[in-house]
């Protein structure tokens, strides 16, 4: 049994098969033509290239076959909105029989295409929640990997830190690691798959708007299949004033991230440090600068707003327009009874659908907007972290059994000499004091055997990875327990409640050894003396042996600084010890000075340890 349009005709009792031939032709199709476009595009622009970059490192499938899991899902993924295309254009030929079957007084046909529609209807909305379910699986493992691809790529080389010493150091990196990840994988997929969908709807309904167009007088002259030129120039008119009135929401967009981002930074600084500018009564202050950066977000919200505004009234206005178009220019045909009811709300079917389709890149302007200044931030923070990388850094060798310096120079950004030609070398249980006035290079020369500080260059040998340990003024804290902060930079397991509890004792922090496994904001409880303390019990549990000591004592009284050098010295015996500090009473722990003179110049002499 079949249903006949104008356009054509259906064999209901054998579409399944003439469907599913035709699904896999026009999927193969669609791969073809689908690897060739991407091809151009990420050959030929900028931004497909920055796609490129972040996309088919993931998608490229490997040896292994779970490598080919993430490839596989999107074909599928691709082959399920063929299907749905394939269904909607079958409902469109299921609802003209069934309105042509309503004109005609025919009851048998009319309930005939109602079961086709529900049974089509059935298949739409079951293969609908499939393929969403595919969507979000794809969208979980995809940002999962491509987060930790971007931290993994900021933390390699000490590139968070030394980010900042690039030619454009990029703003906000957590944000862009966070936010922009997520939206990197949701607008890739809707903007790909919907501009698919978008090109299948369109040639499969022109098709259908071919079949069931007419000729038109257009200045005397007969054009033929008239809805369907009428459609094309309609949209493409539309879709060009479209981009032309949105395109500045790709810089207005790009913009509103870092701004935003800007403002939450401050918001967290305040909250950091609210003790220092408590004590300073520096609200004043505070509120000015959060004004000053907030109004920065409001101004760019009210471009945004103003720009969006006037694309949205275009859009709704050809999109309004567009529903009583194809009724007015197929009403002359239908009341001359040369096409059916059934024919002309096919017809308005279609030519939604030929709209829809030509005016997708048109309507998601300004999601590609967001998308393009996505790319542009992830990209941004991977050009940083490589150029971090390679800035100038002295060269490292292991060597377990001594500290040696050899043609080491330390310069400021402005090309100034720091320290010139650092020459030393340090056996185990030996110690080095480095004194010097402030701004001499005291801390900047810790940075440089750390490999944080860009403006160095020489050779050392040390030991490398845990067997060197670097103590600041301030300790870092993370956030945790007790015995993370103690553990630190180990993961807490490796140290147990005994050796927990006798390293805060050793420390003079006994008080603590009930809280070992209590989570708080340590970096906030406990006072600055009692956080060096506590970086000196890491130092006696990890055993390393070279440990640098920055200004490691400064907020402890004299005599609890004896009692913590004492600890070191008996307890790790053979460890290389660099110490930067002010007070004479650390002479006593060091073997050897080193006197930072200023303008590169330095002396070594023996100590008194």
């Amino acid at each position: 049994m079949s249903t006949r349009s104008a356009s054509g005709a259906v064999d209901w009792q054998h579409e399944w098969l003439t469907s599913l031939t035709s699904t896999a032709m026009t999927w193969a199709a669609t791969i073809l033509v689908g690897a060739l476009v991407v091809w151009v595009l990420t050959r030929y622009t900028h931004w497909g290239r920055q796609f490129r970059r972040l996309a088919f490192p993931y998608l490229k499938p490997g040896r292994g076959w779970i490598t080919w899991r993430p490839l596989l899902t999107l074909l599928l993924l691709l082959w399920m909105t063929v299907l749905a295309v394939r269904l909607e254009v079958l409902i469109s030929y299921a609802t003209n029989g069934l309105y042509t079957a309503l004109q005609g007084l025919d009851a048998k046909m009319f309930w005939f295409c109602v079961t086709v529609f529900m049974v089509l209807a059935v298949i739409v909305v079951s293969s609908a929640q499939l393929a969403y379910l595919i969507t979000q699986r794809l969208f979980i493992h995809w940002r999962t990997w491509l987060n930790d691809r971007m931290i993994a790529d900021w933390l390699d080389g000490h590139a968070y830190h030394r980010g900042q010493f690039v030619s454009f150091p990029v703003d906000n990196p957590d944000q862009r690691i966070e936010e922009d990840v997520t939206q990197f994988v949701e607008n890739s997929y809707d903007l790909s798959i919907g501009a698919i969908d978008a090109a299948l709807r369109l040639v499969s309904f022109t098709a259908i708007l071919w079949g069931l167009s007419g000729p038109m007088s257009v200045f005397g002259h007969a054009v033929p299949r008239a809805m369907v030129f009428l459609a094309y120039v309609y949209v493409i008119m539309a879709s060009f004033l479209a981009f032309r009135i949105g395109r500045p929401l790709i810089h207005l967009n790009f913009l509103r991230e870092g701004l935003s981002a800007s403002f939450r930074y401050t918001l967290v600084r305040l909250r950091d440090n609210s003790e220092s500018i408590a004590f300073c009564g520096g609200e004043d202050v505070e509120r000015t600068a959060l004004s000053a950066r907030f109004s920065s977000v409001m101004g760019n919200t009210w471009a945004i707003t103003k720009r969006s505004l006037k694309l949205q009234v275009f859009n709704d206005t050809v999109t309004q327009i567009s529903v009583v178009f194809p009724f007015i220019i197929q009403v002359p045909r239908f009341f001359s009874g040369t096409i059916s009811l059934g024919d002309i709300t096919q017809t308005a079917d279609a030519f939604g659908q030929v709209h829809d389709s030509l005016s997708f890149f048109r309507n998601s302007y300004d999601s590609f907007a967001t998308y393009r200044a996505t790319l542009n931030r992830l990209t941004a923070l991977m050009d940083a972290n490589r150029e971090s990388r390679g800035l100038s850094s002295p060269i490292f060798t292991h060597r377990p059994d001594a500290l040696e310096i050899e043609g080491l120079g330390v310069w400021r950004p402005d090309r100034q000499p720091l320290i010139e030609g650092l020459t030393l070398s340090m056996s185990p249980g030996q110690s080095l004091l480095v004194r010097g006035a402030s701004g001499s290079g005291k801390t900047t020369l810790l940075r440089s055997l750390a490999s944080l500080w860009p403006h160095a260059h020489g050779t050392v040998r040390r030991p490398t990875g845990a067997h060197t340990l670097f103590l600041s003024q301030q300790p870092y804290l993370p956030l945790g327990s007790l015995r993370t902060a103690l553990a630190y930079p180990e993961p807490a397991h490796r140290i147990g409640d005994e050796q927990a509890c006798e390293a805060l004792r050793w420390v003079q922090l006994g008080h603590l050894e009930g809280q070992i496994d209590d989570e708080a904001q340590w970096s906030r409880t406990l006072s600055p003396g009692e956080q060096q303390r506590l970086g000196f019990a890491r130092v006696l549990l990890q055993r390393p042996l070279l440990a640098f000591l920055d200004e490691a004592t400064s907020a402890v009284d004299e005599g609890l600084e004896h009692a913590l050098y004492s600890l070191i010295r008996d307890r790790l015996p053979r460890c290389i010890l660099v110490s930067v500090g002010h007070r004479s009473t650390l002479n006593a722990f060091h073997t050897h000075y080193l006197e930072l003179l200023g303008a590169g110049r330095w002396g070594m002499a023996p100590g008194g340890g």
